[in-house]
């Protein structure tokens, strides 16, 4: 069974690697060439949690050599420390005579004195499954590369080969380069190897290929899953159309360097909910099973497609070469990751995978959210891409002001949306989709890492109108502001339009406490309980005289007044009893509806419109 395992990674890897690829692959040789980093890893205790890890540099010069574990990884802009789990550390020179370790800081190990060879050897813990971190159980070993190798410090351009010893049963998916040894994989260098995300396990695999020629790729969906063959048959051809539609947008698929993209599907109770994109590769992972999710996770499949073009080949220049020590910011993430964000489920409706209400309903939350956020007034998309290494995961233990931020991720996806919509009202030709190209053919296709104001260049030049480009960056890029968006949406027979007409609003429904209602959420400049003064862990007694016991009455209290309305309210605010006067105001929250739900016939050109931009592209067939 394990001999089978291992011809079936081999097959996996070695699919579709065409021998242009391959030549491509091959590093030049050179006599001085440095030898190969050798990594080995082992799994004698899934059930704990943990792998036995190796690590063999040789040729090294005399100096003593610093072997580290990273504190950032490609795709994450904050800081993880990954070195946490690394312990039992010891290391044997090229003889395998036991050599000295010194750590002075938390993050590495030095070893001062050596014969050239250093092999160093240490246990990892594993139990956190996602694009992130690294998962070993007795069902997978689901590893992130930065949390699971260290690697030693001023030897990056090395090669790299890595032996995996999967338990019985288990196949190795991954995007590392394949060898005549079924077991072992190659990285061309640090930076390639630090990307390679692994999953050992008894996945199934579903594949098809697209375009031709010498661009002719394959695309593999691995999934370790807990559904049934035809749950991964009937995910598959989703997905296979929305690969279609997204290459349809660019014009072709991105030059994959081994002939092949992998989509590593974990769909397990244990994983955690992510997505997180590779160079040839992504993660896709959530802890219900495709039938229980009702295939959901096809939205974040199609996000982190829409990757291999946009940040993995058109790429901030901040984050070329990445730096592991550190975390890596850009300004520029309301496009990296914004404008993803507003092609993931597009792709997913222009695919006909998501029925046209569900994506109206969806671009309506993500458009009203940033409308009404007290955000902006602290700052624009760039701002809010700098905060990045605060909010991607990271761990802090003091609170942060949510008013001050809102992720680069919905700001950037409505204005991929206003974009699209100007660009199609002002220019009929053009759609965003043009303007994606012409970033693929400026930065993405020469893997030329593009600056902030690079983005700006090419809208001016996709449109011929140098003053276009120029208002729309200074508005709504390194400004803040927003289109009016109702005319916009018109083009297609949508309209914008208060979801609750003439409602009182105070800024948010408190919820039951111990003794009674309490402001659940941190309160936002602007609205009434703000300006009354009242903030998170404030318990409400009275309203107009009145105390209020339940959400229930809160909303019947609100029902009975109009905005312009003054209430006394009385509050306890750490301990002491506080009393103001709050005035209603109108709800602001908005909602796009079709123009078929209110009674009105979308007219022929409106059709057209929304077909264009919502209904599906013309794509080569795939196979």
């Amino acid at each position: 069974m394990r001999i089978w395992a291992m011809t079936a990674a081999w097959a996996l890897a070695s699919t579709a690697l065409s021998p242009v690829a391959a030549q491509q692959a091959r590093p030049s040789a050179r006599a001085s060439a440095p030898s190969a980093v050798e990594y080995d890893i082992a799994f004698p205790h899934p059930d704990h949690h943990e792998a036995q890890v190796s690590v063999t540099y040789r040729g090294l010069d005399s100096q003593p050599v610093r072997f580290q574990m990273a504190r950032s990884s490609p795709g994450r802009y904050a800081l993880h420390e990954f070195a946490k789990n690394v312990y039992s550390v010891s290391a044997v020179d090229g003889a395998g005579r036991p050599l000295t370790i010194s750590r002075t800081d938390p993050y590495g190990w030095t070893v001062p004195g050596h014969d050239g060879t250093v092999t160093v050897r240490y246990t990892l813990f594993g139990d956190r499954g996602d694009g992130t971190y690294a998962q070993i159980d007795p069902t997978h070993a689901h590893l992130n590369i930065p949390a699971t190798f260290m690697w030693a410090a001023g030897q990056d351009d090395r090669p790299i080969r890595v032996r995996f010893h999967p338990l019985a049963g288990w196949k190795i998916a991954t995007q590392l380069a394949p060898t005549g040894d079924p077991a072992v994989f190659t990285a061309r260098d640090l930076q390639y190897f630090m990307d390679s995300p692994v999953e050992l396990s008894a996945w199934d695999m579903r594949s098809w290929t697209v375009g031709d020629g010498a661009k002719r790729y394959t695309i593999r969906l691995t999934a370790h899953h807990d559904g049934s063959p035809a749950d991964l048959d009937q995910f598959a051809e989703m997905a296979k159309k929305v690969v279609a539609q997204q290459i349809a947008i660019f014009g072709e698929a991105p030059p994959y360097d081994y002939g092949t993209y992998t989509f590593l599907a974990d769909y397990m109770p244990q994983i955690s909910g992510d997505g997180m994109e590779h160079r040839n590769s992504t993660v896709i992972s959530m802890p219900k099973s495709l039938a229980a999710a009702k295939f959901a996770q096809i939205q974040t499949l199609s996000h982190e497609f829409f990757h291999a073009w946009n940040v993995e080949r058109i790429r901030p220049a901040e984050l070329e070469p990445f730096d592991f020590t550190r975390a890596n910011a850009t300004p520029s993430l309301w496009l990296a990751e914004g404008f993803t964000q507003y092609y993931g489920p597009l792709a997913v409706v222009r695919a006909e995978q998501m029925p046209l209400d569900d994506y109206i309903a969806q671009l309506s939350a993500t458009l009203n959210a940033l409308l009404i956020t007290p955000a902006r007034r602290y700052g624009g998309p760039q701002e809010m891409s700098l905060r990045a290494p605060f909010v991607d995961a990271a761990q802090s233990i003091d609170p942060t002001n949510p008013n001050i931020f809102k992720s680069y991720y919905a700001y950037g996806a409505v204005l991929a949306l206003a974009l699209d919509l100007e660009l199609r009202q002002a220019f009929p030709k053009l759609t965003l989709d043009d303007y994606m190209r012409q970033l693929w053919r400026n930065h993405g296709k020469p893997e030329r890492s593009y600056r902030p104001d690079d983005l700006r260049v090419a809208l001016a030049q996709v449109t011929g109108d140098q003053g276009f480009a120029d208002r729309f960056f200074a508005r709504s890029v390194t400004g803040s502001a927003l289109p009016d968006f109702a005319p916009l949406l018109a083009q297609a027979g949508l309209t914008l339009r208060p979801q609750h007409p003439d409602a009182a609003w105070v800024g948010g429904t408190p919820a039951k406490g111990d003794g009674g209602l309490t402001i659940a959420a941190s309160t936002a400049p602007g609205t009434p309980l703000y300006e009354a003064g009242l903030d998170k862990g404030d318990e409400i007694v009275s309203v107009d005289g009145r105390p209020v016991a339940d959400a229930t009455a809160w909303s019947a209290l609100l029902a009975a007044h109009k905005p312009g309305d003054r209430l006394p309210i009385v509050y306890r605010q750490r301990g002491a009893e506080r009393r103001a006067t709050m005035t209603l105001i109108a709800d602001p929250n908005m909602e796009i509806v079709p123009d078929e739900r209110i009674g009105r016939a979308p007219t022929p050109e409106q059709i057209r419109f929304r077909r264009s931009w919502l209904g599906p592209r013309s794509v080569s067939t795939a196979s």
